[in-house]
């Protein structure tokens, strides 16, 4: 690696990628603390579990209608602004959920939620790739992605001592859980403007040598792409490849979502306190932040995505598989633990999957694309574990169900072709030159 490039990525990523791990940890406590708050909110407003998992879900649907036009309009206005605008709209409707009255106003404001945090996972993931060559992006994406289990692991027995703090002020713990979480989205809408820089060329805090590296590299790996096959925002929403990754998508996203909105409750049934709940249900998402990690890095130095991507989905597949046959608590989490390792450890590598063919305007479109199709699981998932619980008394129903899906996801990835030679490209300035 030459000095330019290690100095470069090396300041590129502490200065882009703590700040936004902070903000997807923010965002995603948001998306997933009604699975706490739903330990005392469902009996407190009369929720079934349908209604909850209908509920928990509804938000994606809204998710799935504004995401791709989100994800344009930041590829338009740039992320500073758009990302700003998410991050403020989401805060606020996050601490409206704490004065809900009932069914209708829970379906009401996760629908709004739903359709304001539209667009920012997708928008980072592109935005990550107008600054990070292909080489370094599974990396990058799991720290980034570790977000997802690290809410869990943090929030997790955060949420459950929020819960304890029930007719404070004349309120119910569940709502201050909601107004307490929010805040922080709102703060740092203020700081995403400031702070985040919108291309590389902006970026005064490196130096013009920097700029002029890191701007090659990224346009010789533009180059390469397109000179193999250029798509355009029609035809990368229609593109069968694209549409298959959103399959493989909805697939890895039903094995988190199914199992992240329900998993206190499971866990509740083992006999156990609000804050005992929390930190054991915590247990699958240590190990999903390491594997989101360790898993990028290992797919970045072999260059290997297909194997990456789908090994993970197996393995939780059939951790949640055989979760349902384990009675005993401990061997119960156990498993569900293992399964940890691959709902987390897919997902940073599948990214590197779309990004190896897709640039600009038709990346953004087509990131967000998959994103949306595969988040339409986020609704599925709750939905088909609630109703099936309301039906049978029990979640193993459901998990089976997940399990399925997720069977299905890694053999559609192996299916799929990946050209890795997409993703190379002249390392140095002397090299792109030549």
């Amino acid at each position: 690696m030459d000095d330019i490039e290690k100095r470069t990525i090396g300041k590129v990523s502490r200065r882009l990628i703590p700040f936004l791990v902070l903000c997807y940890f923010v965002a995603y406590l948001d998306r997933v603390n009604v699975s706490f708050a739903a330990l005392t909110m469902n009996k407190a407003l009369g929720l079934s579990a349908s209604a909850y998992g209908f509920g928990s879900g509804i938000f994606f649907l809204a998710y799935f209608i504004f995401e791709v036009p989100s994800n344009l309009l930041l590829e338009r206005f740039g992320a500073r602004k758009w990302i700003a605008r998410i991050m403020l709209s989401w805060g606020i409707l996050s601490g409206c959920m704490a004065f809900i009255t009932g069914e209708t106003g829970f379906y009401v404001v996760r629908t709004l939620l739903g359709a304001a945090e539209a667009g920012f996972f997708p928008g980072i993931i592109f935005f990550l790739t107008l600054w990070f060559p292909a080489v370094y992006r599974a990396r990058i994406v799991g720290l980034f992605m570790a977000a997802i289990p690290l809410s869990t692991v943090i929030g997790a027995p955060v949420s459950g001592l929020l819960l304890g703090l029930e007719g404070w002020k004349g309120l119910a713990g569940w709502q201050w859980l909601f107004i307490l979480e929010a805040a922080p989205a709102v703060v740092l809408s203020v700081v995403v403007f400031f702070y985040l820089t919108d291309s590389p060329k902006d970026a005064m805090w490196l130096t013009a040598e920097e700029r002029e590296w890191l701007a090659t590299r990224l346009a010789a790996e533009r180059t390469q792409r397109e000179s193999s096959q250029h798509f355009g925002i029609v035809q990368a929403l229609t593109n069968p490849k694209v549409l298959a990754l959103g399959l493989v998508y909805f697939g890895a996203v039903a094995t988190n979502y199914g199992l992240s909105f329900f998993l206190p409750q499971i866990v509740k049934a083992f006999g156990m306190t609000n804050f005992e709940t929390g930190l054991v249900s915590a247990l699958p998402y240590v190990v999903g932040t390491i594997s989101i990690i360790a898993w990028g890095r290992r797919s970045d130095a072999k260059l290997e995505r297909r194997f990456h991507t789908a090994f993970p989905i197996l393995i939780a597949a059939a951790g949640i598989a055989i979760s349902t046959q384990l009675p005993d608590p401990a061997l119960k989490m156990l498993a569900l633990s293992v399964a940890g390792f691959g709902i987390f450890g897919c997902l940073a590598v599948f990214w590197t999957l779309p990004t190896a063919f897709l640039t600009g305007p038709a990346a953004a479109a087509g990131i967000a694309a998959i994103n949306s199709i595969g988040n339409l699981a986020g609704f599925a998932g709750p939905f088909a574990m609630g109703y099936i619980k309301d039906r049978t008394g029990s979640f193993d129903g459901g998990l089976l169900a997940l399990a399925v899906v997720g069977f299905i996801a890694a053999a559609i990835v192996l299916l799929l072709k990946h050209d890795s030679s997409l993703e190379t490209a002249p390392r140095s300035l002397a090299q792109a030159r030549r």
